[in-house]
């Protein structure tokens, strides 16, 4: 080999052999030497690979079989026992009739490139497995609020959804929400936090509270946004129980002050009527003490009754008796609002068992739904409220349907959750969320039907006997 190009061959950073048919080594760079000792005699596969046997895939035996370059990634061992992982490339040696007589192998050594893979990907993986097992609802977006990658954990409650719009996922809509956190992320840049009811895939409302945060670009151009969703269900429940007593205690502290002020009436009338020895004074008052008496320990009964969970006070009743009890009192709320109030009774519905108080609250929450409804609907000249009751032989039926302002898709499958509101600061979000509740520990149901702009009908399904094994289902008011 000439000088100049024994230079060029020897100073390449690289490690170069040329070897002949059989795979020998007959000749090599200075990295070569350095790194892999004496080669005289030997082949390829003994210096590179220790073994006693040429590799099954040779780029070297394809290019003496084909005269073309061939490539290959391999992991040789060093002379000092360090594996180094290289990339081969061949390429053939001919004479002057153009026959290939050796074949050039150049092997760069890819060694710390590799690491660094290995390493990216370890680190990916564990990153990964955060990703899917962080205990949160996560998914990316893109601008286009299309989910291009969610979680395990999303996926199981939301299914399988990539390509899908975030609204169309979580909320069933079908246009985006507003204010939406992710198209505040994309346009400042910011993390922004909101709390929302969402839809799992089987029906079931879930409370969670949403983080986003921005994915940028190495050039810091924001390519897509992170929203992690933490399901906080479990907390509204428990803040339900407080403020369904602070409503109940509200509601009544009134009436509690005009008890107090009645019993101190009856207090006076007593001690006067002692003062003056007139006994009918003393009786009338003393009446009154215990009118009073009786009635403040009703209401705190009802009190401790209705703020924790429990099971219904059992009773048998007459479904015409409760249902007209609940429509004399609404009838006067709707015609005071040029609501006309329709009843529809099947009065051989007979008998049920239940919590008489209970139904009552369940009955009265669903026609104040539908006398809202119809409140705060304009586009209609006049609006309608019936009442319904059917028998069977094993249930009862409570119907009510208005002609109000109805409900989209989203408000649907929202009505029953706790604190959701369609009628914003005017509503409390407790009245179908309770009424739900007293249904399900009846071993009943509610059925709501409805749409937006149309009305809405609502059919309580109530069983005639007490469930056998009372649900887990109980009920706060």
């Amino acid at each position: 080999m000439e000088l100049p190009y024994r230079q060029y061959f020897d100073g390449m950073p690289c490690y170069l052999t040329v070897q002949d048919r059989n795979f020998k080594i007959i000749e090599a760079n200075r990295r070569f030497k350095n790194d892999f000792g004496d080669f005289e005699g030997r082949y390829c596969y003994q210096v590179y690979k220790h073994r006693s046997e040429r590799c099954e895939v040779c780029p070297v035996d394809r290019t003496f079989r084909d005269g073309i370059s061939h490539g290959s990634e391999e992991e040789v061992k060093s002379l000092d026992g360090r594996d180094v992982s290289v990339i081969v490339y061949t390429t053939p040696i001919r004479n002057e009739k153009g026959e290939i007589t050796s074949v050039l192998e150049m092997s760069t050594d890819i060694t710390e490139i590799k690491l660094l893979q290995t390493q990216l990907k370890e680190s990916q993986e564990r990153y990964r497995l955060i990703f899917e097992k962080v205990p949160c609802y996560i998914s990316i977006q893109d601008q286009e609020l299309s989910i291009i990658e969610a979680n395990s954990r999303f996926k199981e409650d939301f299914g399988d959804r990539l390509g899908c719009k975030c609204y169309e996922v979580y909320k069933h809509r079908g246009e985006e929400c507003l204010p939406c956190p992710v198209q505040a992320t994309f346009s400042d840049g910011k993390v922004h936090q909101s709390e929302e009811v969402v839809t799992s895939k089987t029906g079931e409302q879930v409370n969670v509270v949403v983080y986003t945060t921005p994915i940028r670009e190495v050039d810091g151009e924001i390519k897509s946004v992170m929203e992690m969703s933490t399901n906080i269900t479990q907390i509204r429940r428990l803040q339900s129980q407080l403020t369904s007593l602070g409503l109940l205690i509200g509601s009544i502290s009134h009436g509690i002050k005009g008890l107090l002020n009645s019993l101190d009436g009856g207090i006076y009338m007593v001690n006067t009527g002692l003062e003056k020895n007139k006994q009918d004074r003393v009786k009338q008052g003393w009446d009154m003490v215990q009118r009073n008496m009786s009635r403040i320990r009703s209401m705190v009964l009802d009190i401790l009754y209705y703020a924790k969970d429990r099971e219904p006070d059992w009773e048998l009743i007459t479904a015409v008796e409760a249902i007209e009890e609940v429509s004399g009192i609404m009838e006067v709320k709707a015609k005071e609002r040029g609501i006309e109030f329709r009843r529809d009774f099947d009065r051989d519905a007979g008998t049920f068992e239940g919590d008489k108080k209970a139904i009552r609250s369940l009955l009265v929450n669903l026609l104040e739904n539908s006398l809202d409804a119809c409140r705060v609907d304009k586009k209609k000249d006049s609006h309608y409220i019936t009442l319904g009751l059917k028998g069977n032989p094993d249930h009862v039926l409570f119907e009510i349907e208005d002609n109000g302002i109805g409900m989209d898709q989203e408000t649907r499958e929202k009505a029953f959750s706790l604190f959701f509101s369609s009628k914003g600061a005017g509503g409390t979000g407790l009245g179908l969320f309770i009424s739900n509740k007293i249904a399900l520990a009846h071993g009943g149901s509610i059925q709501l039907e409805s749409e937006a702009n149309k009305g809405a009908r609502l059919t309580v399904k109530l069983p005639r006997k007490r469930p056998k094994e009372q649900s887990e289902e109980s009920y706060t008011l």
